[in-house]
This record gives C-alpha cells, sequence and structure tokens, in this order.
C-alpha cells in the first residue's frame, strides 16, 4: 500500500518502488509507531474528529497489529514502502474504511519524526542502564585489586600506581559519558506531532495532550523545526563516540595487558578466540573487535553530520538514510558495552607480574628525585643526580632500591639511611597526594 498516488498517471517503476523502500531498516519501529498511532486517535476522539465507535474500531485494530507482529503470527514484509505504510495497511485491512481515518490531522512526516523520537528515548535508556552496569563492575574491579603495578608515558614505565586507580579512570570517562547521556535525553525529549508536513493543520487538534499520553516533557514549538530536525540523534550518536573511544582505549591496555609481554591480566575463555593453525595461541578478539568497532560508530555519526549539512528546510528524502546510521551506532555501542562489562568482569588479575613490572622499571626515580629536593638540592640537579643512579643500576643490573646506602651516596651527600623509606614502593603510596592512589 501507498499512502499517496492521487496526482500521479503512471505507477513507480518495481526498480524505484525497491530502492524507495526502507521496511526492511525501519521494521523495528513498529512499536512506537504504533504507540505513536494510538496516542494521536485519543487526541482525535477528545477533540470530536473521531467518533466513539471510529475510535475504539481503530485502537482495537492498532493492539491487534501490535499482539500478532510480538506473538509471530504478523510478519512485517511485503510490497510496503516504510513500517508506517505496513502498519495502516493492516489496519485498513483489517477494520475497513474505518482504517483510512487514521491519518487524519497528520503527516508521515511528523509521524516519522516522533516514532524516532520515543525510539531513541527508548534506546538511550537502555544504553543508560548498559551503562551502570559497566560502571559498577568498573567500580567493583578496581576496589577489590589495589596492587601495585606500573603506571605508563609513552608506552614506557614511568611511575608506580594501581591497578584500582587505572580502571578508576575509566570509570571517570564512563561518569562523563553518562552525563552526556543524561542531557542527550534532555535534547530529545520534545513531542513533534501535529507539526503535519511542516505547518501544522487546519484541524483543531491538541498537541498538549498527545505530549502528555507520550509522556514527552514539553512540544515541540516550531513546524519546521520539528519534522526536520535531527540533532538529537547527533547528539546521542556523538555520546556513542565517546563511549566507544574510551572504550577503545581501555581494550588497547587489555590488548597489552593480556599479552605475554606484560601478564598483567589473563581473559576469560568465554571471551577469548584461538588460531586456526596455532594450537597454543588465546587471542583477545573480544577487545579487538570492540576497537575496530569504534570506527563504525564513528562512521555512523559522520555520515548523520555529513547528511544534514547541506539540506534545506524541511523535510528531505536524504533524512530516510538516518536511520540505519542511528540504529548501527546504538546497536554497536550498547553490545561493545555489554562484552566490555563481562570482560572486566571475569578477568583475573596478575598481582605478582604487575609487581615484577614495577621492580623492574625504576619507578621510584621521581621518588628519589624528590628525596633530594626536600633536602635542598635544586630539582634540576636532583634530576641529573638520579638520572646517573639510574645509569648505574641498568649498567650494573640492579635497582635504585637494593644499592647500598655507600653507594647511593657517591651520587650525593645529601643521600640519607632514611632514603629507603622514600624509594620502597608500598611507602611511595603513603606520602602526599599519592594516597589518592590507594
Amino acid at each position: 500500500m501507498k499512502l499517496w498516488g492521487g496526482r500521479f498517471k503512471n505507477s513507480s517503476d518495481e526498480l524505484m518502488e525497491a530502492f524507495n523502500s526502507s521496511l526492511e531498516i525501519d521494521k523495528r519501529l513498529y512499536e512506537e509507531d504504533i504507540i505513536g498511532s494510538i496516542a494521536h486517535v485519543n487526541m482525535l476522539f477528545s477533540q470530536g474528529i473521531l467518533s466513539d465507535l471510529e475510535h475504539d474500531k481503530i485502537i482495537d485494530g492498532l493492539e491487534s497489529i501490535y499482539d500478532d507482529i510480538e506473538s509471530g503470527a504478523l510478519l512485517i514484509a511485503g510490497n510496503h514502502e516504510d513500517i508506517h505504510s505496513f502498519v495502516e495497511s493492516n489496519l485498513i485491512s483489517r477494520i475497513g474504511e474505518t482504517g483510512k481515518k487514521l491519518h487524519t490531522a497528520r503527516s508521515r512526516n511528523d509521524q516519522v519524526a516522533v516514532d524516532m523520537r520515543l525510539y531513541a528515548r527508548k534506546m538511550a535508556h537502555e544504553l543508560l542502564e548498559v551503562l551502570d552496569s559497566y560502571l559498577e563492575v568498573l567500580t567493583e574491579k578496581a576496589h577489590n585489586h589495589p596492587y601495585l603495578m606500573p603506571g605508563y608515558t609513552h608506552l614506557q614505565r614511568a611511575q608506580v600506581v594501581t591497578f584500582k586507580h587505572h580502571l578508576l579512570a575509566y570509570f571517570e570517562m564512563a561518569k562523563r559519558d553518562k552525563a552526556r547521556l543524561l542531557n542527550a535525553l534532555e535534547v530529545l525529549d520534545e513531542n513533534p506531532l501535529g507539526a503535519g508536513a511542516l505547518a501544522g493543520t487546519t484541524h483543531n487538534i491538541d498537541r498538549d495532550y498527545t505530549t502528555e499520553l507520550l509522556n514527552f516533557k514539553k512540544k515541540k514549538e516550531n513546524f519546521m523545526d520539528a519534522v526536520s530536525d535531527r540533532d538529537y540523534q547527533i547528539e546521542l550518536t556523538n555520546v556513542c563516540t565517546m563511549i566507544m573511544m574510551h572504550l577503545s582505549r581501555l581494550s588497547e591496555d587489555m590488548i597489552l595487558w593480556c599479552s605475554q609481554e606484560f601478564g598483567f591480566v589473563t581473559m576469560d575463555d568465554r571471551y577469548s578466540t584461538g588460531s586456526s593453525i596455532m594450537p597454543q595461541k588465546k587471542n583477545p578478539d573480544a577487545p579487538e573487535l570492540i576497537r575496530g568497532k569504534t570506527a563504525v560508530v564513528y562512521g555512523a555519526h559522520t555520515t548523520l553530520l555529513s547528511m544534514m549539512k547541506g539540506l534545506p528546510l524541511t523535510y528531505n528524502k536524504d533524512m530516510q538514510e538516518d536511520k540505519v546510521q542511528f540504529f548501527t551506532a546504538i546497536d554497536t555501542t550498547l553490545s561493545c558495552l555489554r562484552i566490555m562489562t563481562e570482560v572486566i568482569r571475569t578477568m583475573t588479575v596478575n598481582k605478582e607480574n604487575m609487581r615484577n613490572a614495577v621492580e623492574a622499571g625504576f619507578l621510584n626515580a621521581t621518588e628519589l628525585a624528590d628525596y633530594l629536593v626536600q633536602k635542598n638540592v635544586p630539582f634540576r640537579d636532583a634530576h641529573r643526580i638520579v638520572g646517573e643512579v639510574v645509569l648505574h643500576c641498568e649498567e650494573n643490573n640492579s635497582t635504585i632500591e637494593s644499592l647500598e646506602i655507600d653507594t647511593l651516596k657517591k651520587f650525593s651527600e645529601m643521600i640519607e639511611d632514611d632514603v629507603y623509606d622514600y624509594i620502597e614502593y608500598e611507602n611511595i603510596l603513603t606520602k602526599g597526594i599519592k594516597k589518592e592512589l590507594l
């Protein structure tokens, strides 16, 4: 069924019909389409535009379509332009001529707009729920593993930190992502229904009533903006890009940590894969896929921005392409968040390997310099002295903390026996604001 056609002499070419159809993409909007239509019909009835009988027949028909789709009795398929024509066609088949009154005082433009906002709101809440689970797992894993580990700059061992503090850095990133998501929910929570194609309607409809029925915070004030606005999608896909960027960075850490060269963590077998030729391999495919899928989400977000940048007001068919990009970004982000949550939950943290890496990296060098500064040695001189100590250790296969006091004094007479209290790794994290690492 087409929702248009009276002014055309010829039917659409089959090639054009296939090219124009979006049913395979937007069929997931069936629930939102029916919810929006029920609200619209209730409003039409409240305004005296539909009779009691017409209202009841249409509502019963819409509810039966929803029930049949949910049960699998009705498959969303066939020669339909989109989910909106699919629902209306099925309604007319079920209840007859009365079904043709469903679209009174409504355009497909505001219908699509309200469906997508309802769906975006639902998915944003789902994303919020999954993000909360991820945050919970991060903090639980962090607090249960306050072990010493190397902190890195330039992928070189730099200073001693804790596994807890490292994971909590990703917790902070995810908290910011949650704040962005809550802001995006505010942006999208407006009702476009009633805007018509672009200029409202001559029918005396009640937009405040549909706003209440659909649980929107407010109605869209400008009709033209209501049907052409895709900012809310771009806001949400931007949140997705930020979440994915942070997941990708954590994935990179995970890939390094579970390698034999690091050995800081062991990924659970359930989230690893093997090799078709090398029997010994255990590959970190979950974080590698997350790292790769980040590019997919970036692409979807960039496509939406590029698609919208040159469109005049109001609706243009280009906008049909928003759905595949939006769905891709949301679906991918949700799946990656869920997987990473389980990877973190089930991984084993190898305390001894991290401690060995700490001891092999001269990660107390900065603290030795700070010690000298407290002995009134200028920092630049202290920096040079400790550099000489590190060079000595490298040449003699030793560590700073293992050097005898007489050896240390050869580099600076300011070094006393109390130096060991400053350079023992457990003690380092008890001094100054470093206590916050624990």
